[in-house]
């Protein structure tokens, strides 16, 4: 095994699969990489009816946005904080649909493992990301280890 990646986003319920994939890591001496994704699918999914005013939609979308940039920088933290100086450990920020983004991950021949949580990015997520775990079961085409 020598690549590993993990998603997280810096709430309690992505620890788990974080210290799980830094502790198969550093028994395989694998590379790490922790990914926080940046849901830039929000103005698709409210439409532009959403509350009948431009500048109400727009308040919504910079507050979501401010928002998961925060979640980032807790994941950055989260993911440093564990790692704690391990070698090829790196943290990234991807855009786009999360799910989408996941099981991209989850089909990489790059990645010999993908691990998270079966609630990673819920925390300001949209509904669809709670179906994530049987969607990576239908379609990821390497291994991934889900947790609760």
């Amino acid at each position: 095994m020598t690549h590993i990646v993990v998603a997280i986003d810096g709430s309690a319920a992505s620890q788990e699969a974080l210290n799980q994939a830094a502790t198969i890591a550093r028994q395989s001496h694998a590379d790490l990489t922790g990914v926080f994704v940046i849901d830039s699918q929000w103005p698709d999914f409210i439409g532009n009816d959403w509350q009948s005013s431009k500048g109400a939609r727009q308040g919504f979308l910079d507050y979501i946005r401010e928002e998961q940039e925060q979640q980032a920088e807790a994941a950055r933290k989260q993911f440093e904080t564990t790692v704690n100086g391990m070698p090829a450990a790196i943290f990234s920020v991807e855009a786009g649909d999360p799910a989408e983004v996941v099981l991209q991950l989850a089909s990489k021949p790059s990645i010999d493992l993908l691990v998270l949580s079966r609630r990673v990015f819920q925390v300001s997520g949209r509904p669809s990301l709670k179906t994530l775990g049987e969607r990576l079961g239908r379609k990821a085409t390497r291994p991934f280890l889900l947790y609760p």
